[in-house]
C-alpha cells in the first residue's frame, strides 16, 4: 500500500517531462550554489548589479538611446557611485566602527555601574551574587567578542588580494551581462527544450518579480540609510554613518532586521545621553522611519509583489539565510516567491490510482 501511494505521488507530479527536467534544474542550481558559493560570489554581485542597471538600460532606450549607449551611460554612473562610495562611506565608517570598537571597555564600565545599583533599588529581583554573576558571563562574552573581533581584521589583510580581482572581474561581469544580454539568454534559451510552457511561465513571472525586488531593495537601502544618517546628524548622536549603515542594511531582513539594530542604536544612545530627552527623541525619530519604511516605502516600492505571509518570510529568511548567507539572505523573498509560483504552475496529471483501489 505504502508502494502504491508512493508511485501514485511519482507519477502524479514527475509523470510530465519537463516536471524531471525542472526538478532536476532545481537540484542542480541547489547543488552548485551550496557547493561552489564562493567561487560564484563575483557572478551572483554582478547579477544583482546587472538587475539593478537593466531598468535604466532600458529606460534609455525607451527613450531613443542606441542599447550600447544606454549600457555605458548606466555603468558609467554605477562605477563613479561605486568608487565615490569606496573613497568616501567605507573609510567614514571604518574609522566609526574603530572607535565604537574602542569605546567598548568605556560603555562595559558604565553599565556595570549601572547594574551595581539594582540590587539596593530592586531587592526581591536580582540579588549582588546574581549580578556578581551576571556582570562575569558579560565580561567574558565582551573578551571572546573583543577577541573575534581582532583576529577578523588580523584575518582580512589576506583579502585584499581577493577584492582587487573582484574590483576587476566584478565590473566586467557587469558590463557583459548589460551588453549580450540578449546573446546570453538565447543561449541559456538553447541548452532547453523548445517546448516548455511552464519553464516560460515561471521564467517570466520570476524574471519581472526578482527585477522588481532587487531594484525596490537597493532603493529602499539608500533611502532608509540616507535619511537615517541625516536624523542621526541632526541629533547630533556618535557612530551616525556606522549605525545608519546597520539600519539601512536592516531593511534587507524584513521583521527581523529591524529588531535586531535597534539594539545597537539604543545603546550607543543611552551610553552617550543616558535617560535624558535626546534619547527619548532618538528613539522617537528612529521608530518614524521605521514606520514610515513599513507602511509608506515598501508599499510604494513593492506593489507589485507578491503578497506573502509573515509567517512565509520569516521561515524563507532562516532557511535560505541558513544555506547561503547573505546572498539566501537577500533573495529570501523572491525565492518564497519562485517556490510559489513553482508550486502553483508544477505540471501535474491525473492520479492513476483509482480512489476506490
Amino acid at each position: 500500500m505504502m508502494w502504491q501511494v508512493l508511485s501514485s505521488w511519482v507519477n502524479r507530479y514527475l509523470g510530465d517531462e519537463e516536471a524531471v527536467l525542472l526538478a532536476l534544474l532545481l537540484i542542480a542550481a541547489s547543488l552548485a550554489v551550496l557547493a561552489l558559493g564562493d567561487v560564484l560570489a563575483p557572478f551572483l554581485v554582478a547579477l544583482v548589479v546587472a538587475f539593478l542597471l537593466q531598468g535604466g538600460v532600458a529606460r534609455l532606450c525607451r527613450r531613443k538611446v542606441p542599447r550600447l549607449a544606454a549600457v555605458i551611460i548606466m555603468f558609467a554612473l554605477w562605477v563613479g557611485a561605486f568608487f565615490a562610495m569606496l573613497l568616501f562611506i567605507v573609510p567614514l565608517v571604518g574609522r566609526q566602527a574603530s572607535n565604537l570598537v574602542a569605546q567598548i571597555p568605556r560603555m562595559l564600565s558604565q553599565w556595570r555601574d549601572t547594574l551595581s545599583l539594582l540590587p539596593e533599588k530592586y531587592p526581591e529581583f536580582i540579588s549582588e551574587k546574581q549580578l556578581s554573576e551576571l556582570i562575569s558571563y558579560a565580561s567574558a562574552e565582551a573578551g571572546q567578542f573583543a577577541e573575534r573581533a581582532l583576529s577578523f581584521s588580523v584575518s582580512s589583510f589576506p583579502n585584499v588580494v581577493a577584492i582587487m580581482v573582484y574590483s576587476i572581474l566584478v565590473p566586467l561581469l557587469i558590463f557583459f551581462m548589460l551588453k549580450d544580454k540578449d546573446e546570453l539568454l538565447a543561449l541559456l534559451s538553447s541548452l532547453l527544450p523548445s517546448e516548455r510552457p511552464v519553464m516560460r511561465r515561471i521564467g517570466v513571472e520570476m524574471n519581472e518579480q526578482m527585477a522588481n525586488y532587487v531594484r525596490g531593495k537597493a532603493i529602499e537601502i539608500v533611502v532608509v540609510g540616507v535619511t537615517t544618517y541625516l536624523a542621526f546628524i541632526v541629533l547630533g548622536i556618535q557612530y551616525a554613518a556606522l549605525l545608519a549603515l546597520l539600519v539601512g542594511l536592516s531593511v534587507v531582513v524584513p521583521y527581523i532586521g529591524a529588531a535586531v539594530v535597534t539594539v545597537p542604536v539604543a545603546m550607543v544612545g543611552y551610553f552617550q545621553w543616558g535617560w535624558t530627552a535626546p534619547f527619548f527623541w532618538l528613539m522617537f525619530v528612529y521608530s518614524v522611519i521605521q514606520a514610515l519604511d513599513g507602511n509608506v516605502l515598501v508599499p510604494l516600492l513593492f506593489s507589485e509583489a507578491v503578497n506573502l505571509h509573515p509567517i512565509a518570510i520569516i521561515l524563507s529568511v532562516l532557511v535560505f539565510g541558513g544555506l547561503w548567507g547573505f546572498w539566501g539572505v537577500f533573495f529570501a523573498i523572491p525565492l518564497a516567491t519562485l517556490v510559489k509560483a513553482l508550486y502553483n504552475a508544477w505540471p501535474r496529471t491525473d492520479d492513476p490510482v483509482s480512489m476506490s483501489e
